[in-house]
Parts: structure tokens; sequence; C-alpha cells
């Protein structure tokens, strides 16, 4: 079966990697989580290690097995990368080569596979230059960028910035995997 390798940031739309995850194993596709630290605040990575039988990984420090480096060895297992949602903090680091926790540092050694991101962040964010900036850099990295859509967001404003639904984002996961 192919395999999705999941990162999951900290935007309040965390929530929906749990369905992601969920329609994604109806299709027969494993999936593999990566949650950031902030993101555990969310929602919590037992209902997602539920959800997709493996191990949720969160801090780069830990190795499982000593025969393991596990943001590399994760990566050989997949064959499709994607962070859904991506904050624009995860975002920013993908986009300049940072490091600095387990999403980013696997990130940084994803190869070889497709590499989508879905944003989900406030309009202002969203439409900031920087976040544009960084969007292109990942875009010329080969990335994949799913389009946030508009909608009334968590903070009360109505504009882009929520994250697609989940059924396009299974349907490009699908889409990817049949071109590999």
């Amino acid at each position: 079966m192919p395999k999705v390798l999941l990162g999951v940031s900290a935007s309040i739309s965390a929530y929906k990697a749990a369905d992601i995850i969920s329609q994604l194993k109806k299709q027969q596709i494993d999936v593999e989580v990566i949650m950031t630290k902030n993101s555990t605040q969310i929602i919590p990575p037992l209902t997602l290690q539920v959800l997709s039988k493996e191990m949720v990984h969160t801090d780069v420090m830990y190795e499982g097995k000593p025969s393991d480096i596990n943001h590399i060895d994760m990566v050989k297992r997949a064959d499709l990368f994607l962070v859904a949602p991506a904050t624009a903090n995860i975002i920013g680091k993908m986009a300049n080569g940072i490091a600095d926790d387990m999403l980013s540092t696997t990130a940084l050694a994803v190869h070889d596979i497709p590499k989508l991101v879905a944003p989900a962040m406030n309009t202002y964010m969203y439409t900031n230059p920087a976040m544009q900036r960084n969007l292109a850099q990942l875009e010329e990295d080969g990335y994949t960028i799913i389009e946030p859509k508009e909608s009334l967001l968590a903070c009360g404003d109505y504009g882009k910035g929520a994250l697609a639904d989940v059924e396009v984002i299974v349907d490009i996961i699908k889409k990817q995997l049949i071109k590999k």
C-alpha cells in the first residue's frame, strides 16, 4: 500500500488531520504522522495514532530504535509528503531550510517523492508578501501548493486562508500517487 507522510502544524484546523487520515485509510493508503509540539495542544497525538495505526512522531531527538534515524527513515518509507495544515511558521521554516523540530527536519530530508503543502492561516497572514515569497520558494523547490479556501476563519474574519476541504486534499493526494 502507498504511504503518506503527514505533517501537522499548529493551525486551529489541525483537528482536520484526523479526517484526512481517516479518508486516506478508506482509500487503502497508509499514513505516518509528524506533529509539531504546538499542534499537540490542538489535537492529541493519540487521536492520530489510533486512526493511522502508526506511532506519531513529535520529537526529533527521540529514536525508537538505535538502528533508525527517524527523520530519514520516515522519508524512505513514504510515497508522498504532505503538510496539512501548514502554518505560516512551518512554511517559513521549510522555505528557508530551517530544521529545528521533527517536522521541519524531516521536510528538509524529503526528496524524489511528491511534496504537498496545504496552508491554513488568517487572510492577512496568507496574503503577506513574506508568506507569498515563502510559498513561491516552496513551489520552486518542487512543492505543490494546495490553495486555501475562502471561508469564515477562526478569528472571525472572512477571507482566503482556511484549509482546503479534506476531499480536495485527498483527491490531490490520489492524483499525485497515480503519477508517481
